[in-house]
């Protein structure tokens, strides 16, 4: 049965405790704090694990300033970076690794797309064994148009996935980036073998599911079709009690979903 959560920190998981929802998932960054000594994060590490909430996945893989694509790639720091972020994640029971990172993967003017989708499966398979190690699969997430200039569909998504060939390597189908880009639903049947995770949020300005109407039974379909058992995350934004937030999210996926 599929499971819905919500992305936001895990200090928030007291309060969305009776939300019904069944995860949080965090911010890579702010979470495991890759960049940082071990020292630091041994009390979020004990925090995270006494919430009375899972915490399962995270997003934002790599800060903007450290580029994964163009003429200023730094694959051993990116390496130490990813083996970090893995570890640490492994540690807290986090099974899934999103890979969005618009700014970081954002192709610099002038640089040619194919020699920046070969730097990018490069970086998969680098980062590959150091996920499976751990227990962890990255996903990679196609984003819209507006927020980066590269891999904004499943297909360019699929495309890399496929070409990095690791199991520990798989795809995040978006549906709020795949409106955004007018992306059918039959693209999730179509690459339903490497979807493992799924986000959501209103199409128009990013709102929880239940603000402003969207229909995203469409999509559902094609999730149920190809008999997706994995989690979906609201990744909205939030207004100001993100407790009401949620339970109205979680209250329209149900319904929507079925469930």
């Amino acid at each position: 049965m599929i499971q819905f959560g919500v992305c936001t920190a895990y200090t928030n998981a007291a309060l969305l405790a009776d939300t019904g929802i069944d995860f949080i998932e965090e911010n890579i960054q702010r979470l495991l704090m890759p960049l940082a000594p071990a020292s630091e994060f041994v009390a979020t590490r004990t925090a995270v694990k006494s919430a009375p909430l899972p915490v399962i996945a995270a997003n934002a893989f790599l800060p903007a300033t450290l580029k994964c694509v163009g003429p200023d790639v730094d694959m051993a720091t990116l390496v130490q970076y990813a083996d970090t972020a893995c570890g640490r994640a492994g540690e807290l029971g986090i099974t899934t690794l999103v890979l969005g990172s618009g700014g970081s993967r954002q192709i610099p003017e002038g640089w040619d797309v194919v020699r920046a989708q070969q730097q990018f499966i490069t970086l998969l398979q680098q980062f590959a064994p150091l996920a499976a190690k751990n227990g962890v699969t990255i996903v990679v997430e196609a984003l819209n148009r507006g927020e980066c200039n590269f891999i904004n569909s499943l297909a360019e998504g699929a495309a890399v996935v496929v070409a990095a060939s690791h199991p520990s390597i798989q795809l995040l189908t978006d549906i709020y980036h795949m409106l955004r880009e007018d992306e059918p639903a039959n693209q999730i049947s179509k690459f339903a073998a490497s979807i493992r995770h799924a986000h959501i949020a209103e199409k128009a300005t990013r709102t929880v599911p239940g603000r402003a109407g969207d229909d995203f039974t469409a999509y559902f379909a094609a999730l149920h079709a190809m008999d997706y058992q994995g989690a979906m995350a609201i990744e909205a934004h939030y207004g100001a009690d993100l407790h009401a937030d949620v339970v109205l999210g979680l209250a329209t996926l149900r319904q929507q979903w079925g469930n």
